[in-house]
This record gives C-alpha cells, structure tokens and sequence, in this order.
C-alpha cells in the first residue's frame, strides 16, 4: 500500500514499524507522528498513549531529550486513569528509568515490580520477559545478584527458544548483553553474544545487527580473537542506525583497545579520538596509552576525571572496576602508592564475580610487588581467574608480572617459566610484548629486555619474603 494512501491509526503504526525495520528513522518517526493524530481523532486512548511512549523512546535514541520528555508527557497524559493495560506497563518501563536517573533505588524496585505484575497480567509473554529483564538490572544496580540472576535467565530462556516476537528478541539480546558484560557476567555475556549473532545472521536486515555485533565485538576483545572483532567493529560502524550512534563510538573504542594492545599507538590514538567525537568517553584505554607514551600525570587526569564523571558507578560495575584497575596501574607507575592503595580497595569492593575478582586480585598483587612483599598469592589467584574466564591478554600480564615477584624471591627458574609463557600468548595474539604494569620491573627499557627474554641483573625488592 502506498503511503500516500495509508490514513487509519492501526494502519499508520503498521508503516511506522515498517519503516523502523527497514532503517529509514525518519520515516518511521513521520509515521509515528500520523497515527498518533489518528488515534487521538478516533478517541482512543491506549492507542495515543502507545504511540506516544514509542515517539519518546526514539527521540530518546535521537539524541532529542526535551522532545522525547514532551511525548512522554502525552503518552502519561493519554493513560491516565486508563485501568491496568500494557501500555501501563510501557509507562511502568519509563518509570524504572527516571527512578535511576534520579539515582532513587527504591523508587526503581516499586516501578520494576509494577512492571513485572503488569507484565503477567497482560498474558504477553514478550512484555512479561522485558519487564524481568528491567527488574533484574534494578536487582543487579543494587547489588541483590541472587534475586537478580535467575530473573534474567528466565527471561533470556524465552528469547533462546524462539518464543518471542522479532522485536522482543532483538530487544532483549541488546539489554541482556549489556547488562551483562556491565554486571561482569561475562560466561552468560558468552553465550547469549553467540545465539544473538546466530539469530542475527538469519535476520540480516534487521536493526538489532549493529547492536548485536557490537556485543559481540567486547565479548571477542576480552576473549583475544582480536582480528575479528576489528573485523566486526568495522561492520558495525556500516550498519549503524542514526539512533544508535553510541555503538559506533563503542565500537572504534574497541578498536582502538586492540591497537593499543598491538603497539600501534598512532591509530590507537585516532580510533579513541573518533569514539570521543561520537560520545564515548575513551577511558581508561586513552589513560593507558598515554602511560606507555611516557605520559602518566595526563594518564592520571584522565582517569581521575572518568571516575568523577561517572553519575551512576553501580550502572556500570565493569566499566568502573576497569577505570580503577587503570588507576592503581598508573599510579603505581608515579610511585604513588596511596592513590593505588585506595583504587586497589575500593575494586576488592565490587561484587565478586570472576572478571571483577580477577581485576581486583591483579590490582592487588600489583600494588604488593610495588611494596616488596606478598603479592605472589593475589598474582597466582589472578591468574586462575584469567586462565578459567578465557581471556589471554591480562592471562599474560599476569604472568609477566609473577614473574618479576617470582624474581624478586630469588626463584629465577621459576620467574623465567612465567615470562616465556606471557611471551608465547603476547606472540599467538600479536600484542606489545612490554608489560604494561610499571610496578613489574624499574623501567620501560629494561622490561622490554625481561619480555624479549634476555635476563637483565636481577632485582631484589626490599623487604621481600618466600611465600
């Protein structure tokens, strides 16, 4: 049917999703905008409200925020004293997100419960695993994982065994991905990141891809197939829509994390500055590069400006834990031991999953190497925690810097089986062999001799004990 010829509300919504399929935004707003008219011409009150709620969420995307706050207005304006619908549920949905704008817990649990119980009412299997979705990030925001998990999995069952609809599904991989690898769940992180390429793969047109593959970019950087999540980072700043410009940022940030991770500080430093200009603060990789460029006080204002710029750190408990590991590498580089100390305390903080446990052990042994004394124990429990979740790179920073504890005891033969072993998974991924952690070894030069496997005099760090 010609657009032209379409004027019926149900009509009119049916062209604006349409048209959000197909990537044309604009079109599906201008459609949107009709069959709002519509229903409010044909006195039908759940109608506009749902249209309106769905005007505010695309603004939202659009980067529009008093136009997506209007609409959501009317949308609130259009239900109000309607009885329980899903459209309250929609509303319900908004509701979790202002409460942790506003940074009001409580207030976010009421809506997230509100949510669920509309949900259920509803007899929409898709509403009732969004609304456990949304009330399981409220649960996992305020550190109640127990309750939070198998909420999430329930949901997430739904989506894997095709019982949803297209929109839901795409949906829900999206937010569950993120809520993942933000949360530090990086096994269901795993798992979901392949079914959701899967279904992508048989959907390749859909609006999902881009943030899809932009999940499974991370999950391919911290797993060290390096070369395709470049690969796959390219891809999503093609397919990205206009609404989603934030995972082409998030994906030449990543980019920009391998280069840096490869030596090429040049593009690393041009792949960060693209990620900054489409919004993505480029912390803590931009800090880290400009601790290997010989720069650690900018490395340190960096991250220091990253950490007070976050409005809400239990949002996102990974990047948080990654802003902090950062610090206590840097500030170990200065020989500020109290700044590390406190970023190293506040990381054993976090909720004790495997990534943020081995973040916090790594910090931890670091911070002890530094000192002189005890940090074999946290470097060797870090290292099981890096072998088990499968990530190579910080597997192999860990072992550089057992090896420079393991010297500082005096087992040279042991110190040497750990630093060939860094070398071997530096060479398979094509990483920088220097360490990284400047309280590894005195200095750069001499670390880029212990990781090309020439042993310069050992060092033996005051006060260190055989443990």
């Amino acid at each position: 049917m010609a657009a032209t010829a379409v004027t019926g509300p149900a009509e009119l919504d049916a062209l604006a999703d349409s048209a959000w399929w197909t990537g044309h935004v604009d079109e599906a707003v201008a459609a949107r905008l009709r069959a709002h008219a519509a229903y409010v011409a044909a006195h039908d009150p759940r109608g506009a409200g749902r249209t309106a709620w769905w005007l505010a969420a695309e603004y939202r995307r659009l980067g529009r925020p008093a136009a997506a706050s209007g609409w959501l207005h009317r949308a609130r304006h259009h239900l109000e004293g309607s009885p329980d619908c899903p459209e309250q549920c929609l509303l319900a949905w908004s509701d979790i997100a202002d409460a942790e704008e506003h940074h009001a817990p409580a207030a976010a649990r009421r809506a997230a419960r509100r949510m669920t119980r509309l949900a259920a009412r509803s007899g929409s299997p898709e509403l009732l695993a969004q609304a456990r979705q949304a009330e399981s990030a409220v649960l996992l925001a305020q550190g109640r994982r127990s309750e939070a998990l198998p909420l999430l999995d329930a949901a997430m069952a739904a989506v894997t065994a095709g019982r949803l609809d297209a929109l839901a599904t795409g949906r829900l991989y999206d937010l569950a991905l993120g809520e993942c690898l933000r949360a530090g769940e990086l096994e269901r992180a795993t798992a979901w990141a392949e079914a959701a390429t899967a279904w992508c793969a048989a959907f390749p047109d859909n609006p999902f891809r881009a943030p899809c593959r932009m999940h499974h970019v991370e999950v391919l950087d911290l797993l060290g197939d390096w070369a395709r999540a470049e690969e796959e980072a390219r891809l999503v700043c093609q397919e990205v829509l206009p609404d989603s410009l934030d995972r082409a940022a998030a994906a030449s940030y990543t980019v920009g994390e391998i280069q840096r991770r490869r030596g090429r500080q040049a593009d690393a430093a041009r792949s960060y500055a693209h990620a900054h200009a489409l919004g993505r603060v480029p912390q803590p990789g931009l800090a880290l590069l400009r601790l290997a460029q010989g720069r650690p006080d900018a490395a340190l204002a960096g991250l220091r400006l990253a950490l007070d710029c976050q409005s809400d750190p239990a949002h996102d408990r990974l990047g948080r834990a990654r802003l902090l590991a950062a610090l206590v590498e840097t500030a170990l580089a200065t020989g500020d031991h109290t700044t590390a100390g406190r970023a190293a305390a506040e990381l054993a903080r976090a909720p004790d999953t495997p990534l943020l446990a081995a973040l916090s052990a790594t910090a931890d042994g670091s911070l002890a190497l530094a000192r002189g004394a005890g940090a074999r124990e946290p470097l060797r429990r870090a290292l099981v925690l890096w072998r088990e979740l499968r990530i190579p790179y910080e597997a192999a920073r860990t072992h550089l810097l057992l090896a420079a504890a393991e010297r500082a005891a005096g087992a040279d033969a042991a110190a040497r089986r750990e630093r060939d072993a860094a070398r071997t998974t530096f060479g398979r991924l094509g990483a920088d062999p220097a360490p990284r952690p400047a309280a590894a070894l005195p200095g750069r030069a001499e670390s880029r001799r212990w990781a090309a496997g020439q042993d310069p005099p050992r060092r033996t760090a005051p006060a260190a004990t055989a443990e």
